[in-house]
């Protein structure tokens, strides 16, 4: 159950990163 929190946590933060660079390299 915890292992599962993290391992959704970390994936919406890679999620999350993912899109502000996509953001960031298309405003660039």
């Amino acid at each position: 159950m915890n292992m599962y929190g993290d391992n959704f946590a970390i994936i919406l933060v890679l999620f999350i990163l993912l899109v502000i660079v996509g953001c960031y390299c298309k405003a660039y």
